[in-house]
């Protein structure tokens, strides 16, 4: 990637506190389940097919906190670190870390229709970074070809993703203004607004980071 030192260790910084924000999530306990599971459960002398239902769905709420705090926190700290570290490390070591994640979370999506969306999010996230990771192996061929560093990956690929994360990052931000799904009287809660916070940052470092390249 190519970039001013400042502008790497800014996205270095930003990328680290989202990352470190997502490592305290998953060392805590999720949050409820949506409101139909939670009622469900807690109804007094519920028969047992129900209880085992409510029980199902707040065991499943919970797998789904922590694979996304893990997914995020894994794409925090990646993100510093390539940021940091640029070509020292190799491209392909980068690709690894990233690409089974994201070959993993694609086949969830597929296979298991809850939070498809959110799954594929992530995906694109870390199909982003393999991406990055790849082209950055083969930057140093393509630099040394004339005195001004050149484009290096697809164009396309990268339009398209910087057209991605820059339409979630607009998203996000409006979803974090307006306080959408937040607490009472349109002030959105703590426990909505700092992830949505940390998603916004993230999602607007990826766009950074595309945009060096």
């Amino acid at each position: 990637m190519h970039g001013s030192a400042l502008v790497s260790w800014l996205l270095a910084a930003l990328a680290a506190a989202s990352g470190g924000y997502c490592l305290t999530r998953l060392r805590r306990t999720p949050p409820a389940p949506p409101p139909g599971a939670a009622e469900a459960g807690t109804a007094p002398r519920t028969p047992g097919p129900r209880r085992t239902g409510a029980t199902g769905a707040t065991r499943a709420h919970r797998l789904h906190a922590y694979e996304s705090d893990a997914s995020e926190a894994l794409m925090g700290f990646g993100m510093a670190a390539m940021a940091v570290t640029g070509t020292a490390v190799p491209g392909v070591a980068w690709a690894w870390l990233f690409g089974p994640p994201a070959v993993a979370l694609l086949l969830a999506a597929a296979y298991r229709p809850e939070r498809r969306a959110h799954r594929l999010h992530h995906a694109v996230g870390a199909l982003s970074m393999t991406y990055m990771a790849l082209v950055m192996a083969t930057a140093p061929a393509a630099g040394h070809a004339g005195h001004h560093p050149s484009a290096a990956g697809s164009p396309a690929l990268t339009g398209a993703l910087l057209l991605y994360f820059g339409g979630y990052a607009l998203w996000s931000g409006s979803r974090l203004l307006s306080g959408a799904g937040g607490g009472p009287g349109g002030l959105p809660a703590a426990s909505a607004t700092l992830p949505r916070a940390w998603r916004l940052s993230m999602g607007i470092g990826m766009f950074a980071m595309l945009l060096t390249m």
